[in-house]
């Protein structure tokens, strides 16, 4: 039976002066632990001024304590305790060899992430959220070695919030990178979104897939058009999220009807707006 438990340092606390290292010693103390698969780190206090090194470098000091946990999550917070550009997160480098049972990993915040030498042989899910994910992550997941990661999950963001490339940074990572088993593929939450969907669409992952997830962007009907064009050459795909997006009503009942033996996931219609003559559209979390 899996069994979860999340961790953070609320608002109280952290006035009264609880540090991350206090919440580690919580974690390290609880007669739980043992039974737990999954750790879920929510705020650790000054999440916008002190990133989590800390915490990632306990884990990785007291490995005999965690080597049996499959699922990680660390920066589990909403905007309200702090907004997930201002999250500052931590190296990881350390993190891969001494969790040998991870099959996910959830990251939230990109300021000061580094993932360092990817290589583990059992993590499944690797998730990113972020306001703009910064040029480093690419290289590095680029020669990640992750023999049986089946699912991927990349908010791009906006440069404004971390973001640093374009979509040949996107097509790089989809050329070099090397996951035999990928079965969900996300390329989410860019303010380039039909560019993106482009370089996803002429990768050589659509072959082995059978989730593609380009939602929460500034996809519209150009995008979608492609999607159009390109999706019914690969009848792995089952699933496709696009959700929070920019497309036409006229678009959206096209995608329904021409592609009706996929799931396709439509909610969150947005409009353009024009402001000065001006073109304005926003990804769903950038800040």
């Amino acid at each position: 039976m899996e069994k979860s438990k999340r961790y953070e340092i609320s608002y109280e606390q952290y006035d009264r002066g609880v540090t991350p290292k206090d919440m580690m010693d919580e974690i390290l103390s609880d007669p739980e632990l043992g039974q737990l698969n999954e750790i879920i780190i929510g705020c650790w206090g000054d999440s916008w001024d002190g990133g989590c090194q800390e915490i990632v470098d306990r884990f990785v000091e007291h490995a005999d304590k965690f080597s049996h946990i499959e699922k990680l999550f660390i920066g589990d917070m909403g905007y309200e305790e702090c907004e997930v550009s201002w999250i500052i997160q931590a190296d990881y480098s350390r993190l891969w060899a001494v969790m040998p049972q991870l099959k996910e990993l959830t990251i939230k915040g990109s300021t000061d992430l580094s993932l360092g030498e990817i290589c583990h042989e059992n993590l499944e899910a690797l998730t990113i959220i972020c306001g703009g994910l910064p040029h480093n992550i690419f290289e590095e997941l680029q020669h990640a070695k992750l023999p049986n990661l089946r699912k991927l999950l990349l908010y791009i963001g906006v440069p404004d919030y971390g973001f640093d490339g374009d979509e040949t940074t996107v097509k790089a990572l989809l050329d070099s990178a090397d996951f035999p088993k990928l079965e969900y593929l996300g390329i989410v939450d860019s303010e380039i979104q039909d560019e993106l969907t482009r370089v996803v669409l002429e990768s050589r992952f659509m072959d082995q897939i059978h989730t593609l997830d380009l939602s929460c962007g500034t996809l519209t009907d150009k995008g979608a058009e492609l999607i159009l064009e390109k999706l019914p050459k690969y009848p792995k795909i089952k699933t496709l999220d696009l959700h929070f997006h920019y497309l036409s009503d006229e678009m959206m009942a096209r995608l329904k009807n021409e592609l009706a033996d996929i799931s396709i996931d439509l909610s969150e219609q947005n409009e353009k707006e024009v402001y000065r003559g001006e073109v304005w559209m926003n990804a769903m979390l950038t800040e």
